[in-house]
C-alpha cells in the first residue's frame, strides 16, 4: 500500500498514546489511511480510496469497533443518509454497538462508539460532548477532533468550532501525522468568528488544508463582481460535473446556492435546475440538516416540481411535530419551516411574505449550520425581497439591511449594486 508517509500499525498507534483494540496491523494501517483521506477531503487512489480502505478494513478485522465507528461516522457526517430511512445504515450502527459490547475496549473507543450512535439519533450537541470528552484526555485524537469540528459546523456553533481546536492545538507538534491540517481547521474557526488576522497568519504558516469547494468560492467572487457569464462557466465546467459524479451533499448545496444567487441577480439559469433536481429529489424526505433542506427546496422550486416541494415541506412539518431527541427536528418549527416557507413565498412572487417570515429569524439562521459565506444567500434573499416589497415600511428594511451590510463588508460591489437599486426605489416613491 503506497503512501507519502508510513501508515501506522498497532505499535505506532500505541506509541502515539492512541492504542487501537485490534490484533491486526493491516486494520490499523487501513484505519490510518481512511482517517488521512477524510482529513484531507480526498479519495487517494494510492491508498485505495476511502470506500476501498473501509472494505479492506472490515475484512482485516470484522470485529474492530473503531473501524466500524469511522465507517458509520463518515456516512453520517456526509449527511446524505440517515438511520431513519436507510435500513442498511441503521443495521450497521446497531452492529457497531453490539460489537462494542462484546469487545474489551478502551474508554476512548467506547466514547467514539457512543458518539457515532448519538449522532445517528440526531442528537448532534450530545455527540459533540462525547467527542470533547475524548479530546480532554487524548488531545491528538484526530477522529474526535474532525468529527466534532464538522458537527459544530452543522450546528452553527461557531465559537465551539474555534475553541475546540484552541484547546488541543498546543499538543499538535509538527512530528504528529496530519498536524498541518489542524492549522487549517483552527484557521477556519478563527475566520468564522471574525478573527481574520489570526486566521490568515495561521493559514500561512504551514497549512496543507484546501477548501473542498474552491470553485464555488471562485464563482461567488465573480457573482460579487457582476461577472455572471464567467460564474456560469465555472458552474458548467466544474460544479455541475462534480455534483453528477459524487452526489455528495456538499456538491448539492453548492450547486443550489450558486444557481439561487444568480437568479436573485436576475440571471437566467435555463434548464440547470432540472440537472440538480435529478440528484436532490431522492433526499426530500431525509431531514438530516435544516441547512440541506433549504437548499433541496431551492432545487424543487427552481425546477418547478410542486410534488417534491410539497413532500419536503409536509415531511419536515411532521418531523418538527415529533422531534424526539433530534436536534434539527427540534429547531424545525421555529427556524427551519419559516425559512423554507420564505423560499416558497419568494418563488410565488410574494416579497412581503418573505420579509415577514425572515426578518424575525434572521439572527437565528446561524443555528442551521454552514459557513458565513454559505448562509449569506439567506441575507441576500431578505434584502432582495425587501427591495421588491409593495410596503414602504419594508423598503426601509432593505435600506437598513444594506447599511448594515456595507458596514460589515465595505467595498463590496454586490452591496454597492443593491444600494443603488434601493436608492432608485426610494426616488420612485
Amino acid at each position: 500500500m503506497a503512501a507519502t508517509a508510513p501508515l501506522r500499525d498497532c505499535q505506532a498507534w500505541k506509541d502515539a498514546g492512541l492504542p487501537l483494540s485490534t490484533p491486526s496491523n493491516e486494520a490499523c494501517r487501513l484505519f490510518d489511511a481512511t482517517l488521512t483521506q477524510y482529513v484531507k477531503w480526498t479519495n487517494d487512489q494510492s491508498l485505495g480510496g476511502i470506500e476501498g480502505c473501509l472494505s479492506k478494513l472490515k475484512a482485516a478485522d470484522p470485529t474492530f469497533a473503531l473501524g466500524h465507528a469511522i465507517a458509520n461516522g463518515l456516512i453520517l457526517i456526509g449527511t446524505g443518509s440517515s438511520v431513519r430511512l436507510d435500513k442498511e445504515l441503521d443495521l450497521a450502527v446497531k452492529t457497531m454497538v453490539e460489537i462494542s459490547k462484546t469487545q474489551t475496549l478502551t474508554r476512548r473507543e467506547r466514547l467514539h462508539v457512543s458518539a457515532v450512535e448519538t449522532f445517528a439519533k440526531g442528537n448532534l450537541p450530545k455527540a459533540c460532548e462525547l467527542w470533547e470528552q475524548i479530546l480532554q484526555d487524548y488531545p491528538t485524537d484526530m477522529l474526535a477532533l474532525k468529527f466534532s469540528h464538522d458537527t459544530y459546523f452543522y450546528l452553527g456553533y461557531q465559537e465551539q468550532m474555534r475553541d475546540s481546536v484552541a484547546r488541543i492545538y498546543p499538543f499538535w507538534t509538527p512530528d504528529i501525522p496530519l498536524s498541518s491540517y489542524v492549522k487549517g481547521i483552527y484557521s477556519f474557526g478563527l475566520m468564522e468568528t471574525n478573527f481574520y488576522d489570526q486566521a490568515e497568519k495561521l493559514a500561512k504558516e504551514d497549512s496543507d488544508m484546501l477548501a473542498c469547494h474552491n470553485y464555488w468560492h471562485w464563482a461567488l467572487y465573480l457573482i460579487e463582481k457582476g461577472e455572471y457569464e464567467a460564474a456560469l462557466t465555472i458552474y458548467d465546467d466544474h460544479i455541475l460535473p462534480s455534483l453528477r459524479g459524487s452526489g455528495a451533499m456538499l456538491d448539492v448545496v453548492d450547486s443550489c446556492s450558486m444557481l439561487y444567487r444568480l437568479q436573485m441577480e436576475g440571471v437566467s439559469v435555463g434548464e440547470r435546475w432540472q440537472d440538480v433536481l435529478s440528484v436532490t429529489q431522492k433526499h426530500s424526505r431525509d431531514h438530516i440538516l435544516l441547512f440541506n433542506d433549504a437548499h433541496l427546496l431551492m432545487a424543487s422550486l427552481g425546477a418547478g416540481d410542486s410534488r417534491t416541494t410539497q413532500e419536503l415541506l409536509t415531511t419536515l412539518r411532521d418531523a418538527s411535530e415529533s422531534p424526539g431527541e433530534n436536534h434539527q427536528h427540534l429547531l424545525a418549527r421555529d427556524v427551519g419551516l419559516p425559512l423554507c416557507q420564505a423560499l416558497v413565498e419568494a418563488q410565488s412572487g410574494n416579497p412581503d411574505g418573505v420579509v415577514e417570515l425572515l426578518l424575525p429569524i434572521r439572527h437565528r439562521i446561524v443555528q442551521i449550520g454552514g459557513s458565513n459565506a454559505q448562509r449569506d444567500v439567506f441575507n441576500q434573499l431578505l434584502i432582495h425581497a425587501a427591495l421588491n416589497c409593495s410596503s414602504g415600511i419594508h423598503k426601509n428594511v432593505a435600506r437598513s439591511l444594506l447599511m448594515e451590510r456595507d458596514a460589515l463588508k465595505p467595498n463590496s460591489p454586490l452591496t454597492a449594486r443593491l444600494i443603488r437599486r434601493a436608492a432608485a426605489v426610494h426616488l420612485l416613491q
